[in-house]
């Protein structure tokens, strides 16, 4: 017990400091801070997905090696993504009331060894000489347990940016900011797909682990010198009153100020309609988007007979050109609707389907391409609107961690589903051993529509409430 205090005390969101009177020395430490904490959060969450986008590339050399089946292999990405669901729910909330600048850190060093750890796991388990089939599947297991801790630390990421961009940017330029960071997600994606790749077709598998675990665990103390917690905490006023601008009603409401935290996650979290619209839709998004990303070079190889590495450099296109869609997203929302995120999602969604159906379809192995840069581009601008900047705006700041970690949660269900979705139907509408692609297809196209009708609700409750609010 006295242990969890300790920790709890050595976690703890530092306390308001007295406010700095001298406003020269605020205007110079404003930017500067602003600037340091937003590209920490970008390096940082960038080198989470060195940690975890990965296993895409490892997945044909393990296959190899082991032998196991689409079925099998799924339950790697579903560990991940069932413990990640749930641990950026609880995260979430964790994160609401943890210092930045300790939280965010920890979980990087903490997913850093469980890459090492997985890298490692086959030659620890082959030394006890249990047979081909035993080894194989004490291997198996053994390798989603911790590709399932890598998953629960990996979730306390984006619930700490979240509360980050949050108390360090102001509504009027939140958007822009946030799918500006969002590009970390694509990066870090795109960097993982080319440096694992790489390494892992001239070292192997495991060294796709050992590499981005061995800089994972660097950035991690770095990202503990740059990092701070609110801007409070320094002494710094509130962003909005620093702008000289009102806060949003529907975020902040007034009964806030002196109600207590958990009241607060009641009223805004858990009795939040439009976020539990939100992280439904969430749901689907995330099937199309790790269903492409976690399956697509497997797709690519035994659907189309492309080779790995040229399966490879086509993924990459998939994050590279989703950092375009990512931006747009946010400035489109920002400039051209006036903060109305809806009909932005719905204008992708469609870009969504109608790229996957261009997939199945396209017969010209270089258009390949260009169809999965457009999946990428259509793909990550709802993943960074509906389950991050919308779910955020929908509630309080005083829950914002809480908020995105609530959606966060429903989207790796999406995930997870897509794991296991994904790998059940490419081997059950396969015959004679033989896998048909076109279930990832089918799947993921359905994912498409459904969201797109869950959008489409959402945007006609939000016209009525802007509607009521006018009158």
């Amino acid at each position: 017990m006295n242990i969890l205090k300790s920790i709890g005390s050595f976690y703890k969101e530092p306390p308001i400091a007295e406010e700095i009177q001298d406003r020269e020395k605020v205007d110079k430490m404003y930017p500067y801070w602003r600037l340091r904490i937003f590209y920490a959060c970008f390096i940082g969450y960038t080198i989470f997905y060195l940690c975890k986008k990965n296993i895409a590339v490892a997945l044909p050399g393990i296959m190899d090696e082991f032998g196991y089946s689409a079925t099998e292999l799924g339950l790697l990405g579903s560990s991940l993504y069932l413990t990640y669901g749930i641990g950026k729910f609880v995260n979430g909330v964790l994160a609401d009331g943890a210092n930045v600048r300790k939280f965010f850190p920890t979980a990087l060093l903490m997913t850093a060894t469980a890459n090492i750890l997985f890298a490692l796991a086959p030659s620890a388990i082959s030394i006890f000489g249990l047979g081909e089939k035993m080894t194989a599947m004490i291997l198996l297991w053994t390798l989603a347990a911790l590709w399932g801790v890598s998953g629960w630390f990996q979730s306390a990421g984006f619930p700490a940016v979240a509360k980050s961009l949050t108390y360090w940017y102001s509504n009027s330029e939140r958007g822009t900011k946030w799918s500006l960071w969002s590009c970390s997600h694509q990066v870090g994606t795109f960097l993982s797909f080319i440096i694992a790749g790489h390494i892992a077709a001239h070292f192997g598998w495991r060294a796709a682990f050992l590499v981005p675990g061995t800089l994972a665990i660097i950035t991690a103390l770095w990202l503990f010198e740059r990092l701070r917690d609110r801007p409070q905490s320094m002494g710094l006023p509130d962003i909005e009153v620093y702008r000289n601008e009102p806060v949003k009603p529907k975020a902040e409401g007034s009964s806030d100020e002196d109600e207590s935290y958990v009241q607060i996650f009641k009223k805004h979290v858990l009795c939040n309609k439009t976020l539990w619209l939100l992280a439904l839709a969430y749901v689907f998004v995330y099937i199309i988007r790790f269903g492409a990303e976690d399956w697509m070079i497997m797709y690519l190889k035994n659907a189309k007979n492309i080779d790995i590495a040229t399966a490879t450099n086509m993924i990459a296109s998939l994050p590279l050109v989703g950092i375009c869609g990512t931006v747009c997203a946010g400035i489109i929302s920002d400039k051209l609707f006036k903060g109305k995120r809806a009909p932005v999602n719905l204008l992708y969604l469609t870009g969504v389907i109608i790229s996957i159906i261009a997939l199945k379809f396209n017969t010209i192995v270089n258009l390949n391409y260009v169809i999965i840069g457009l999946l990428g581009a259509f793909t990550y601008g709802p993943q960074m609107m509906i389950g991050g900047l919308c779910a955020v705006e929908s509630s309080s700041k005083k829950v914002a961690s809480a908020a995105s970690g609530f959606t966060g949660t429903f989207g790796y269900i999406g995930a997870f589903l897509s794991a296991t979705g994904t790998g059940f139907l490419v081997d059950k509408l396969g015959s004679n051993g033989v896998q048909n692609w076109d279930g990832a297809i089918y799947f993921w196209l359905a994912s498409g529509v459904i969201c797109f009708i869950l959008c489409t609700i959402l945007m006609i409750d939000e016209n009525k409430k802007r509607k009521a609010t006018q009158e």
